[in-house]
């Protein structure tokens, strides 16, 4: 098979916990012959004492994810020297959206100095991909992957953040952008929904675009 060649060179997939950035990253990297940049969230070690204990938690979990992100996002400027594709489950200011909604505000003043200091250079991507789903949708998928700490995430939680997102993506426009309603494919295990959405992908090169596809049945 013939490896995609995509008009793009940096492109990042975003979206809410349990939407699937990081399978459609991986997926997308292996269809194209590029490098995936992936967070480890599991390398941050306040993560699973976030879910327990959220107050005390709450800021280094997010100052450590926000040096995590940092230190991946620098690696996209080797991309200038060597034109691979790079294909990343998040982009840098996705941090100060979850620092918003778990911070209180002397904490999240603190945070800002941080995040204002680290992210002053930084690559805009070629192609943002933003996933989203409804609410039960996103428990569904967040209870089939079964990670033990993920299992503790409130509801409330999980909707503010899928609501962060939704206002953060309507009004951006550094880069150009596919919004993909995520409701009723399976990019994990349909091929189909797969390649219809690799086609959009394939030919977006400017502007806000809009997929809402319908599933499709296997044969």
């Amino acid at each position: 098979m013939n490896t995609l060649q995509l008009p793009h060179r940096y492109i990042v997939i975003e979206g809410p916990i349990g939407v699937g950035k990081t399978h459609l990253a991986k997926r997308l990297a292996d269809s194209c012959s590029g490098t995936t940049l992936l967070e480890e969230p599991e390398h941050n070690p306040f993560l699973e004492k976030f879910y327990l204990h959220p107050k005390q938690s709450a800021l280094p979990a997010q100052l450590s994810f926000l040096m995590q992100r940092v230190k991946l996002s620098k690696t996209v400027q080797q991309d200038d020297m060597f034109n691979d594709l790079q294909i990343a489950d998040f982009m840098v200011e996705k941090d100060r959206l979850f620092a918003q909604i778990t911070l209180d505000d002397d904490e999240l003043s603190l945070y800002n100095m941080v995040y204002d200091n680290l992210t002053m250079e930084h690559r805009i991507p070629d192609l943002v991909i933003y996933l989203q789903a409804p609410l039960s949708v996103l428990k569904t998928r967040v209870s089939q992957r079964g990670i033990g700490y993920e299992q503790r995430i409130e509801d409330a939680y999980l909707q503010r953040l899928a609501d962060s997102y939704a206002d953060f993506f309507h009004y951006y426009d550094a880069s150009p952008l596919l919004i993909v309603n995520a409701e009723q494919i399976d990019l994990t295990s349909s091929e189909q929904d797969y390649q219809n959405l690799l086609e959009q992908i394939s030919t977006l090169q400017s502007g806000r675009h809009y997929y809402n596809p319908l599933p499709v049945k296997e044969k």
